[in-house]
């Protein structure tokens, strides 16, 4: 089937119709998930020099401009595979330090780069080791601490990393105990975190690099992912938290090292403190955000109030305070409006002047896009689950969020579940609304930034009460007239997938197909193939997952897990997923795809042998949401874009059932 300029399906009586062509342009997909023209810009230390990430002969490198003059920029590093996706500046302003794994194995490595000559350097140069990064300091020119583990895959060491030299020199062996470490501004280790056996946390002092026998503070399971240090000030006496302890929502907390009292500097009843704003000289926070509906920034420190008035005033949407010189004279803000491409500028303080630093993707400007609407839903058991409906630009003629007539609805479900689905620009929003469906992300219980007891709400739930609140949103819609029951599809990527599939075997008849991205299809081998490095964590795992240690949560992750119902499901299927994956193992999309072939229930499945996570390089992004968008242009009635030489771009296999795909046999022949 190719393209659709308008479809029309009779349901009970009602019309469920995609957008029509006529009301919005069809996007090009390359323009939606092709690499952007700039993102994540930022200014050095010095305050000399502007670097962002950009396309160098289709890959995302580093590149870098004179402050003053950002159409000099020149690229900076050179690679020609995988897309460097994080990078940041050396606390001298001499280089620029990023990561990069190969073909998804998540085996991250950090790499230097002068700034000056472009030489490069691989500044842990081990096979088969995940650096991380444990803190950099303003404060502290020639070094930064890194973490690494290839002397026990399970375990990070802390080294001090000379960055000229590249020397690497061990601070403390981790012997099989702590999840993660705590540096104050002299790049001094100060603390050390320990998982417990009841899911929770233990904060221990080191002092003269030995780790103290007894913990400092301690957390229960309930705050263990709402409560963590945040920093220490310049002058090491000041200790700020993120902390829930004695409350439900994470407040902003000092802490006096010496004296151990403690101030509570900004809390929300709606939500967990999410950002801070922290001079760069030293180290206070001056600002805070609050993330319900949408993200909110308060000054606590008069310094920078005036600032942020004046950025909210002038610049229009969200703003995010994305880098600051150590003279904090010049500030790089990117401001999201949702119905345009997210933009940076450059903020000169003392001028109190912006100039734009670049549009993300200028080919979207001026294109209509969907606006974003946040609603609270509530479940059936009385939480409120804040979500997030985007509706097709033409559709919604009043601007209340509510269709002029109900439309196919696509479910997109946010991964984690420890995560959360926020306000703001949204390529996959913008992508399946263009195409003619209303599109409902939901932050079901287990969602984090709403307090510890939301996340609680969904231990031991995952395709039970987790589950019951997408339906429960989908139930929603319903009742609001924007869909009807049987117009409703699922998507997701990891806990989305899982979720994609739990709903089309838990739930058979609620979902007409799915669209599932390295989705774990049994919970027992998920907890199984889990990487090494993620051993501290393994507990909290079992505690809000099931145990797979005990008999009751066997059979609970075996009830829980959709591969033992797949001759249950009904509906089309169609999953993609990164033969590297190293969190959700291939083998959990090839045993679904295995059972539901041997009952010969159809499923489409397109592997990508360089890929791991996601779909980190365009080409294969691209090629999966191209099969993506004719799968549901054949299952709802929206609009699709035609496949074309997609696949032949990219490294995309498909073992089976390419069949249930319009145009899909096609363009594997033409591969």
């Amino acid at each position: 089937m190719k393209s659709l300029l308008f479809a029309a399906f009779t349901v009970l009586g009602v019309a469920v119709t995609a957008a029509s062509a006529a009301e919005a342009p069809l996007i090009e997909r390359q323009k939606l998930f092709g690499n952007p023209s700039h993102s994540q810009g930022k200014i050095s230390p010095d305050g000399k020099f502007l670097s962002f990430l950009a396309p160098r002969d289709g890959v995302m490198n580093i590149w870098v401009a004179p402050v003053n003059d950002p159409s000099a920029a020149k690229p900076l590093t050179a690679e020609t595979k995988r897309p460097i996706r994080s990078y940041f500046w050396a606390p001298d302003s001499a280089a620029i330090l990023f990561v990069n794994d190969k073909g998804g194995d998540e085996n991250f490595l950090l790499y230097g780069v002068n700034v000056t000559s472009g030489e490069q350097k691989a500044l842990t140069p081990f096979e088969k080791t995940r650096v991380e990064i444990v803190a950099v300091s303003n404060q502290v020119q020639d070094r930064i601490l890194v973490g690494v583990n290839n002397r026990d895959a399970k375990w990070h060491d802390v080294y001090s990393l000379d960055l000229k030299s590249g020397k690497l020199a061990l601070l403390l062996e981790n012997k099989g105990e702590y999840a993660a470490f705590l540096a104050d501004e002299a790049l001094t280790l100060r603390g050390a975190i320990r998982s417990r056996p009841d899911g929770g946390n233990d904060f221990f002092k080191i002092v003269g690099g030995k780790v103290e026998e007894k913990p400092f503070a301690s957390v229960g399971l309930e705050d263990s992912q709402t409560t963590a240090p945040a920093g220490y000030t310049v002058d090491g006496k000041t200790l700020y938290w993120v902390d829930s302890r004695g409350r439900d929502k994470a407040a902003l907390i000092a802490e006096d090292v010496a004296s151990g009292k403690t101030t509570v500097l900004a809390e929300s009843n709606k939500a967990d403190i999410d950002g801070a704003l922290t001079n760069p000289k030293t180290g206070r926070i001056e600002a805070y955000s609050v993330n319900y509906l949408q993200n909110e920034w308060t000054a606590i420190d008069p310094a920078v109030k005036g600032d942020l008035d004046f950025l909210k005033k002038t610049l229009k949407g969200d703003i995010i305070v994305s880098s600051r010189d150590y003279a904090d004279d010049l500030w790089t803000v990117s401001v999201d409006t949702v119905t345009a491409p997210p933009a940076v500028y450059l903020y000169d303080r003392k001028t109190k002047s912006v100039k734009l630093f670049y549009v993300s993707r200028p080919e979207l400007s001026g294109v209509p896009l969907a606006a974003m609407h946040p609603v609270e839903i509530k479940t059936r058991d009385g939480l409120t689950e804040v979500s997030y409906l985007s509706l097709p630009p033409g559709s919604d003629s009043d601007g209340n969020g509510i269709p002029d007539r109900p439309l196919p609805l696509v479910l997109f479900v946010h991964g984690g579940p420890w995560a959360r689905d926020q306000y703001g620009y949204q390529p996959y929003h913008q992508w399946l609304a263009n195409r003619g469906y209303a599109v409902l992300s939901a932050n079901y219980r287990g969602s984090t930034g709403f307090g510890k007891t939301y996340i609680s709400a969904g231990d031991l739930q995952w395709g039970a009460k987790m589950h019951d609140d997408l339906i429960d949103a989908v139930d929603w819609a319903i009742k609001n007239g924007i869909t009807t029951k049987d117009k409703v599809a699922i998507m997701g990527g990891s806990y989305g997938g899982y979720a994609t599939l739990a709903g089309l075997t838990f739930t058979p008849d609620t979902f007409v197909a799915g669209v599932d991205i390295v989705g774990p299809s049994n919970l027992a081998t998920l907890l199984q193939t889990i990487p090494p490095y993620w051993e501290a964590g393994k507990v909290q795992f079992y505690k809000r997952m099931g145990d797979p240690t005990t008999p009751d949560g066997q059979k609970l992750l075996h009830d829980r897990s959709p591969l033992f119902k797949a001759d249950a499901i009904k509906k089309p299927l169609l999953i993609g997923q990164g033969a590297n994956d190293p969190r959700v193992n291939q083998r959990e999309s090839d045993q679904i795809v295995k059972a539901m072939a041997d009952k010969n229930i159809p499923v489409t499945y397109v592997l990508f042998p360089d890929e791991g996570h996601g779909f980190a390089r365009p080409v294969n992004n691209i090629a999966f949401n191209a099969v993506a968008e004719e799968f549901l242009a054949k299952n709802l009635g929206g609009r699709a874009e035609p496949i074309g030489d997609a696949l032949a771009k990219s490294t995309a296999q498909v073992p089976h059932g390419a069949e249930f795909v319009p145009g899909l046999k096609e363009a594997i022949g033409a591969k």
